[in-house]
């Protein structure tokens, strides 16, 4: 992908590729508050007038943006975002996209606009001095489809950790999908077969925040795209099925300062600065009040339980996986703070923007950090976690929606536009799941009551 700032130069150069690569159409590409990719698709000869912010949608029609009353709105492409999606290879419909900013008709940036929002804390994180650089582990399932397209929970392979062929049966679409984003300039630093059937995961290298956001919307598009042409169903639900490990998306997140790793003190006896410290200790404080927005869904919470490598308990550790954060062996340049809670299904531009803003206020108020928890704590009972002053994160959507309205720090992060819609689409959410009868109660009760 391109990376620059919106400017004459990036533009020109979006013009020029287009007309190098035989481009015919341009995705507008952008995210609704829940983080389902939208877009608007133009003949490449309405680019320039895209590049201008000149092309206008009905705001009113997205989830979360605004009333209808007040629907035209603008999208504002960022050059540096160009790709060339890699399975459009007849000339005749050669497509690439640009992702989007929302802006109001007269320019304004639109307060409802996530990836307007993670720039904001991109910002903040400037003026304090650091860069803010993240890494995502994003996994999936791979299921079968039915004769009509619609998709299963029936697995394709019966394989585990790092299993390998003729068991990890969905390695042939798994390689399809890596050559797609390195088609896409994703730089790919592993995949692999994850631990439960028909799960996978595919890891890129980190880049600034704002790129990775971008990224991960892509990476869910592709690979879904990808698992159709396979006759597969690519799903980032968080736990679809009961008994087996659940999708995360761990995220590797650092600071840099004029190109310095800012986590790293080589005279620490654990290598960690003081910022490093204080950032840990932000997303600690802020963690129950970010978690709807990181884990948003109904779904998320079959996760986070214990037994399945989840992390449920607010902790740190050097290597320990079972708290909430761990630090990777590796430091100087790759000095980095592991948030393992945040699954897939999350909008990425949100989760990014209220991670950071956690973790940024940690470092602008000196929070003080607790000694890390290096023992298994699955293996720790109730009591022995509360001497050790080791608490959890929510339990169900209900209870992080509360905690998310009593923290002011992510409700500001997020502006009162999005948190006030986010948080009714989710107590929706929340009531139609509440009410709902369950084949579990059904199995449970009917024949026993």
């Amino acid at each position: 992908m391109i990376r620059e700032d919106h400017n004459s130069a990036g533009k020109e150069q979006v013009l020029q590729r287009c007309e190098e690569e035989n481009i015919q159409f341009i995705k507008l590409q952008f995210t609704d508050i829940l983080g389902a990719v939208k877009n608007v698709t133009i003949p490449v000869e309405q680019l320039p007038k895209a590049l201008d912010a000149n092309i206008s949608f009905d705001g009113g029609s997205i989830e979360g943006f605004v009333r209808i009353e007040e629907s035209d709105m603008l999208l504002q492409p960022d050059p540096g975002s160009f790709a060339v999606f890699p399975w459009q290879s007849d000339d005749r419909a050669r497509i690439a996209r640009l992702m989007c900013n929302i802006t109001w008709p007269d320019g304004e940036p639109f307060e409802g606009c996530p990836r307007t929002i993670l720039e904001r804390v991109m910002a903040d994180g400037r003026r304090l001095g650091y860069e803010l650089f993240a890494g995502p582990e994003p996994e999936f399932f791979l299921f079968m489809r039915k004769a009509d397209g619609s998709p299963t929970l029936d697995s394709h392979d019966q394989a585990g950790y790092f299993d390998m062929p003729p068991l990890d049966r969905g390695e042939a679409a798994r390689q399809d999908m890596v050559k797609a984003l390195i088609d896409m300039n994703f730089e790919i630093e592993a995949s692999h077969h994850e631990a439960a059937p028909a799960q996978h995961e595919i890891d890129f290298k980190y880049a600034d925040a704002l790129t990775t956001a971008d990224q991960i919307a892509t990476f869910r598009f592709v690979v879904r795209t990808v698992a159709l042409q396979h006759n597969l169903h690519a799903t980032f639900m968080p736990k679809p099925k009961f008994g087996i490990a659940g999708s995360g998306m761990h995220v590797h997140m650092s600071l840099f300062r004029e190109d310095i790793n800012a986590f790293y003190e080589p005279e620490d006896a654990d290598g960690l600065s003081g910022a490093c410290r204080h950032f840990i200790a932000g997303l600690m404080h802020h963690c129950r009040g970010f978690t709807a927005i990181t884990n948003p869904l109904v779904n998320s919470y079959k996760r986070l339980v214990s037994g399945f490598e989840a992390p449920v308990h607010i902790a740190w550790s050097m290597g320990n996986r079972s708290p909430l954060i761990r630090i990777p062996a590796r430091r100087g340049e790759g000095t980095r703070v592991e948030l393992r809670s945040p699954d897939p299904s999350c909008n990425p531009y949100l989760a990014l923007a209220v991670t950071f803003a956690a973790g940024l206020d940690g470092i602008s108020k000196e929070m003080p950090l607790c000694e890390p928890i290096n023992d298994n704590i699955y293996d720790m009972d109730a009591q022995e976690r509360r001497k050790k002053d080791i608490g959890a994160l929510p339990k169900s959507l209900h209870q992080a929606l509360r905690h998310l309205q009593d923290n002011e720090l992510v409700l500001d992060t997020l502006t009162q536009h999005v948190s006030d819609r986010f948080m009714q689409a989710k107590r929706i959410e929340w009531e139609e799941y509440r009410s709902q009868i369950h084949e579990w109660e059904v199995r449970r009760y009917l024949g026993a009551y």
